[in-house]
């Protein structure tokens, strides 16, 4: 298993982990052994937005005796009303809701304290001054949750949370579809039928992955297989289907993105998820499938997928175009930014312009003129 730093929290995190929300229609037991057998392939973070009694419990006896190997993502304004779930920012419902979160857990902290769902403008700009947010921060203050996080299936207010400077991550839903859709206020319009026509990443999503790169909030993903519609070519939005680990990869080939939670029904498909740690080239390759699809297309967007290699000079190409992306975000070149690029080594100024990456660019990218631009634009 690989790991990598979700952004400024510092927290080293699997990039396979484990969302929690299948576990409330298992028998405790099996819910217990499935967390347990992932543990023994490296996932060490896990989700928990769930409110019932059931899910709860089930993590904490999976973590009895083991709970620093996990990572916890524990959600503020979950909670369980009259035997149903409940989103609320309503006190007397919210800080009982939370003490029952760490007592099932077996847990006196957890480690990522989400503000849960937040998917309405109106909605993030409420909770500023609100009770809500001041409990969310003395929780941090007592230790209680060790960084703060958000939840949220809307571009614009995950861009609200990350320039906030007190959200330290984002728990975000990515995957091919979900990327075509321009930001929405309703979960529900994301799951709705796809126009044809759609072409490529939204400009609000390609501006929020890139903002969290450059402030250093880490992404973990929610949702990377749209329910599961992308395994069938009649359920795909672009007519085609993609294998789990083409789903992984795309989410992990995002700026920001640190690890992608899978939902599980068995030890079977936490082996398929994990099968991303061991896959070829090929077995990655999203964007073959992309290309190639019947509907929708992605045509003249760079996706840093890497078909692009081998460069004869030995440059990144990816990796060159993701801080270009990055830098021309700003009015100026951040100085993490040109720094990160510099550390490349091998700058797009080494650049010969034969072109042999454009022939294997399954979208159309000009990678020459991308090339030209970006030296010119860094300066080397």
């Amino acid at each position: 298993m690989n790991y990598r730093t979700l952004g400024k929290t510092g927290l080293k995190v699997s990039e396979i982990g484990f969302g929690g929300e299948w576990l409330e229609r298992h028998p405790e037991e099996d819910g217990v052994a499935l967390i347990q057998y992932a543990a023994t392939k490296g996932i060490n973070i896990i989700d928990c937005w769930m409110a019932d009694p059931k899910s709860r419990d089930i993590i904490g006896k999976a973590m009895e005796g083991c709970r620093e190997h996990w990572i916890v993502q524990g959600h503020v304004g979950s909670t369980w009303q009259n035997g149903q779930y409940v989103r609320t920012r309503d006190m007397k419902f919210v800080a009982p809701a939370f003490e029952d979160l760490l007592k099932r857990l077996k847990t006196d902290y957890v480690d990522l304290g989400m503000i849960h769902y937040v998917d309405a403008r109106e909605e993030w700009e409420g909770l500023q001054n609100s009770d809500f947010l001041k409990y969310v921060r003395e929780l941090k203050e007592s230790g209680r949750i060790r960084h703060i996080g958000l939840s949220t299936h809307n571009p614009v207010v995950a861009k609200l949370a990350v320039e906030s400077g007190f959200v330290e991550m984002i728990l975000f839903s990515i995957n091919p579809a979900f990327d075509m859709r321009p930001a929405t206020e309703d979960i529900d319009e994301l799951f709705g039928e796809y126009d044809a026509e759609l072409s490529g990443i939204d400009p609000e999503r390609t501006s929020l992955y890139q903002l969290c790169e450059e402030k250093g909030v880490g992404i973990t993903v929610m949702k990377p297989y749209f329910g599961g519609r992308l395994f069938d070519a009649k359920t795909s939005p672009f007519g085609v289907a993609f294998t789990p680990v083409q789903c992984n990869h795309y989410a992990l080939t995002r700026p920001g993105v640190s690890s992608v939670l899978c939902g599980y029904d068995t030890k079977e498909q936490v082996d398929e998820a994990v099968k991303y740690e061991t896959a070829t080239e090929e077995e990655k390759d999203y964007a073959s499938v992309i290309a190639s699809a019947p509907l929708h297309s992605y045509a003249g967007q760079c996706t840093y997928c890497g078909h692009c290699k081998p460069c004869p000079v030995n440059i990144d190409i990816a990796m060159v175009n993701k801080f270009y992306d990055l830098a021309t975000q700003q009015p100026a070149v951040p100085e993490s930014v040109q720094a990160h690029y510099e550390a490349l080594g091998i700058t797009a100024s080494a650049c010969i312009g034969c072109k042999g990456c454009e022939g294997r660019c399954p979208f159309g990218v000009k990678i020459a003129d991308r090339m030209k631009k970006t030296a010119e634009l860094f300066g080397r």
